[in-house]
């Protein structure tokens, strides 16, 4: 039997889907699985989406441009020329938008098109797990810039620098951030790619969660999260990466895309994009109509995450011995939970316990962490369901932890 590579066989896995095997056990007793663990949303796709799917009608399917189709590429930078995007910078023209399957496969380009294999990238930890999932697929190293809940797990600017090292080829955040909620300020952003541009070295943005910010003291009424793009002299050095996944509700749709005003970059990202033909025909029909969705169509979304975020935090934090910030946006949190093993105690919740017949999987979060032995305590919850349903898993959570630890003391 031949072996696989030691890559495949020390490919990491994921901490949101690993326990997987767990919650089927738990379904197939009869329990009922509470999904607390993966961003899936519960609200609908959005209308126009949905309408363009059922519409479409074609006699043959085809390939589209590796790049994209050139109609949806431009009404993407119609979207990014909206001025609290781009603030007064230059227009994003739609050459320097590459569509792709899904983020995932922008920030596979990008992590290829910046670093060699040995190079490295630094990530604000805990990161969204495909950081460090695609830097390993690429054989790059990742150096961690650890956050903490205590500071609203905000990435300061000294700390990118003082990560930096002689192999970084860039730096890579998220803002809204997942799986932390921390929203950077644009004064943040314009910190961190003064450091990007004096080290050398690319900064590439998440900003797939732009319109899920929430009003705070300081922006009591807010409307997309500040992007790399509006901030000056970034031209050469910064990538967004985007999807259509959460914000029209489409985790399915697969499509994605990155933008940068590097043409170096771009050309290198559309070589990788033509070795894989095109990225999915129907779903850009569908992502372009789901730009045409009405604007208080996107503010109810975020009003109803924004509520089950109210929810959440308020219920965790009557939980004896559990802590956690309030996130300024997307739809995820880190929580402290009182066990040593928060991986043992999610495990527990699947395998051991149910409340009634019902029971919660959370992720845990560990697994968003590089450095070893840290975030043991702790565990990502994606408050991508109901406030009713939301309430009952609070009531799962607080008697699993009282029956974990009566267990523990015996």
């Amino acid at each position: 039997m031949p072996n696989i590579s030691r890559r495949g066989a020390s490919a990491p896995a994921s901490p949101i889907r690993r326990l997987t095997p767990f919650a089927d056990q738990a379904r197939a007793r009869g329990v009922h699985v509470f999904h607390l663990n993966i961003g899936q949303p519960d609200l609908p796709t959005v209308a126009p989406m949905l309408a363009a799917y059922r519409n479409f009608d074609v006699a043959t399917v085809a390939y589209s441009p590796s790049q994209g189709f050139a109609d949806y590429r431009e009404a993407l930078a119609s979207y990014y020329n909206n001025p609290a995007i781009i603030r007064d910078q230059a227009a994003v023209t739609p050459d320097q938008i590459l569509v792709t399957v899904g983020g995932s496969e922008a920030l596979l380009f990008t992590i290829a098109a910046t670093c060699d294999p040995g190079d490295e990238i630094v990530v604000a930890e805990p990161y969204y797990t495909n950081y460090g999932g695609f830097a390993h697929l690429l054989n790059v190293g990742v150096r961690p810039l650890t956050t903490h809940a205590s500071e609203g797990f905000t990435i300061p600017a000294q700390r990118v620098a003082d990560a930096i090292g002689p192999r970084t080829r860039a730096v890579v955040i998220p803002t809204p951030g997942n799986p932390t909620g921390a929203v950077l300020r644009y004064d943040d952003l314009v910190a961190i790619g003064e450091v990007c541009r004096e080290r050398g070295v690319f900064l590439v943005v998440d900003e797939v969660y732009r319109e899920f910010v929430y009003p705070t003291a300081q922006n009591p009424e807010p409307t997309v999260a500040a992007s790399i793009l509006g901030v000056p002299g970034m031209a050469d050095h910064a990538v967004v990466i985007d999807s259509v996944s959460k914000r029209y509700s489409a985790c399915g749709a697969r499509v994605g895309n990155l933008v940068t005003r590097n043409p170096e970059l771009y050309a290198a990202c559309l070589k990788f994009a033509q070795a894989r033909l095109s990225p999915p025909t129907v779903d850009q029909v569908a992502a372009m109509a789901a730009l045409k969705t009405p604007e208080p169509d996107m503010r109810a979304m975020v009003e109803e995450y924004h509520r089950r975020r109210d929810t959440l935090v308020a219920g965790l934090r009557e939980i004896p011995g559990v802590s956690c910030p309030t996130p300024d946006g997307a739809f995820y949190l880190i929580a402290d939970l009182p066990v040593t093993d928060a991986e043992a105690f999610c495990v527990f919740l699947l395998r051991d316990f149910d409340l009634d017949g019902e029971t919660v999987m959370m992720a845990p979060a560990n697994g968003f962490y590089a450095t070893p032995n840290t975030g043991q305590n702790q565990v990502r919850i994606a408050y991508v369901l109901g406030e009713q349903r939301l309430r009952r898993c609070l009531e799962i959570l607080r008697a699993g932890l009282a029956a974990y630890e009566t267990r523990s003391a015996k």
